[in-house]
């Protein structure tokens, strides 16, 4: 399946999930899965078995025809020229956190593998409180505004027109420290079938 497939799928299931008003833990439970992994899958953090997507589907009592008829592989992989306004960006929410703000604006699936490619605001004073990892190779390129990035035990600090190329798969947290909300251009580069 492809990483564009992959985001559909997840956006599926958090919108359906908010629309019947349940809660990551009613799902999870009803889905006989853990609270963490339903907040992964949505978040697409990582990629569930066949087995729990169909525990997921039938917990949101929809038809496993009727949750697959929107979801398609994106007909602009064909294309080599992709042009993109500011409106069509989706906006999404990666994980909780207070002031952080994404929107997506391409997932593409090249030769090298999937790229999802996002812009990220992070309000005056946003930080995160722990460190994730995602299963990408991440790049930031900070548009305005001034962010640290905690990776391991080191702490990096970002300036307007800075960027930062790093494994994502390590420990790592973002805090925008300037005194202006900030703006990252924010690129994921998947890493697939054990490729590094």
């Amino acid at each position: 399946m492809q990483e564009d497939v992959l985001i559909q799928i997840s956006n599926k299931i958090k919108e359906t999930r908010k629309a019947q008003k349940k809660t990551v833990q009613d799902l999870a439970s009803k889905a006989h899965v853990s609270k963490g992994l339903i907040s992964q899958i949505e978040n697409n953090r990582t990629v569930p078995s066949l087995p729990v997507l169909m525990n997921i589907v039938l917990a949101l009592n929809i038809d496993l025809k009727n949750f697959f008829e929107d979801i398609s592989h994106n007909k602009e992989v064909q294309q080599k020229i992709i042009i993109k306004s500011s409106s069509d960006y989706q906006l999404f929410e990666k994980e909780p956190a207070k002031g952080f703000k994404y929107k997506r604006i391409l997932t593409r699936t090249m030769e090298g593998g999937p790229v999802d490619i996002i812009l990220l605001e992070l309000k005056k004073g946003a930080r995160r409180t722990q460190m994730i990892k995602t299963d990408a190779y991440e790049y930031k390129y900070v548009i305005e505004g001034k962010v640290e990035y905690q990776i391991e035990d080191h702490k990096y600090i970002l300036e307007t027109g800075d960027s930062l190329f790093f494994d994502g798969r390590l420990p790592h947290k973002p805090a925008n420290i300037g005194t202006t909300d900030a703006l990252m251009l924010v690129m994921y580069y998947f890493i697939t079938n054990g490729k590094d």
